[in-house]
């Protein structure tokens, strides 16, 4: 089983109405949630740890997770408001305003003895549920309890606007990517983190402490991934025709995951041990899933009978790297 842990909330995703005017629409989002969502579509057996509230908004959320084959035995419900974000693009970049005070996510307690991790594969964590300090040590308590028997999957997701105390939220993002297995980021919270900083020498940092994979997505740059044993692997973004990019790094990241886990390189020695040809086709296919989730509004990331995995797509490709993969 996989295991997302963290936010849960509902986007208002900007479009237009009738006289042309501003407007907004709700969708169900949350970075981890979503990762959830895109590992449950693309078939992995996939669990969502959080808060998820009794309001109507938390029972779209709850209802869209159903729907989607994820498993909310794990979350936890309660009548605290379901937090809200709404969203506004900007340089085709997506910059958002939360209200997120007393929600089901914020108070989240994290359970002890209530996951049976010797069952789980790896726990996805990060985003807006590490900026607040109950929240981030909830998470730290539960892949405390997890890094025994499961894979740790990390991106900081950050979102500035949340931050109150920079150098402390930089301190906390260290800690955990000290203890991460996997960390994935955009472009634009590397920045954020490290500044200038070169790519290279801090994946190299990273994986001296123990990390097994490095990846950091750049848009229609594509994304570049580090491994101690495979080198640095970059692929290509393939060319779609974008309605917004909400959700394509978590539908990434969901089917980084995914990929790992169909390859049997999602455990920790085995992630080690991936060869450059797994890690590219692993990496090809999230560029590919996150390329078809831009085509359409809001975080909505593909199912498996809309994209194909296979161990052979990427090695022969055709229309460029989503042809290989994308199921007409």
């Amino acid at each position: 089983m996989l295991i997302a842990c963290g936010d849960a909330l509902i986007d208002f995703v900007p479009t237009g109405n009738a006289q042309g005017r501003e407007a907004v629409m709700p969708a169900v989002g949350g970075s981890c949630l979503n990762v959830a969502i895109g590992m449950a579509r693309l078939g992995a057996p996939t669990g969502f740890v959080g808060g998820i509230s009794t309001d109507l908004f938390g029972r779209m959320i709850a209802d869209h997770a159903a729907a989607s084959n994820v498993d909310l035995n794990l979350a936890t419900r309660s009548d605290h408001q379901t937090t809200l974000a709404f969203v506004r693009i900007v340089a085709g970049e997506s910059h958002y305003a939360f209200y997120d005070a007393g929600t089901a996510t914020r108070n989240w307690t994290y359970r002890r003895g209530t996951i049976p991790f010797a069952h789980v594969d790896a726990v996805h964590v990060g985003s807006t549920t590490l900026v607040n300090d109950q929240g981030a040590a909830e998470t730290s308590a539960l892949i405390a309890d997890a890094r025994a028997s499961s894979t740790i999957s990390f991106d900081p997701n950050c979102r500035p606007n949340l931050v109150k105390d920079k150098p402390a939220y930089l301190a906390r993002m260290a800690e955990f990517a000290g203890r991460a297995d996997l960390i994935k980021m955009s472009d634009v919270d590397f920045a954020y983190l490290f500044g200038d900083e070169p790519y290279p020498q801090r994946a190299s940092m990273l994986l001296g402490q123990g990390t097994g994979l490095v990846v950091i997505t750049r848009g229609n740059n594509g994304a570049i991934a580090w491994h101690a044993g495979a080198g640095q692997i970059e692929v290509a973004a393939p060319k779609v025709e974008v309605a917004d990019t909400i959700g394509a790094g978590d539908s990434f990241q969901a089917a980084l995951l995914f990929a790992l886990h169909k390859q049997g390189r999602l455990a920790r020695q085995a992630l080690k041990d991936i060869s450059a040809v797994e890690l590219r086709l692993a990496l090809s296919f999230a560029a590919n899933c996150a390329g078809l989730t831009c085509t359409r509004p809001g975080a909505d990331p593909p199912w498996s009978h809309e994209i194909n995995w296979s161990c052979s797509a990427a090695s022969h490709p055709r229309n460029g790297l989503l042809g290989a993969f994308y199921e007409p």
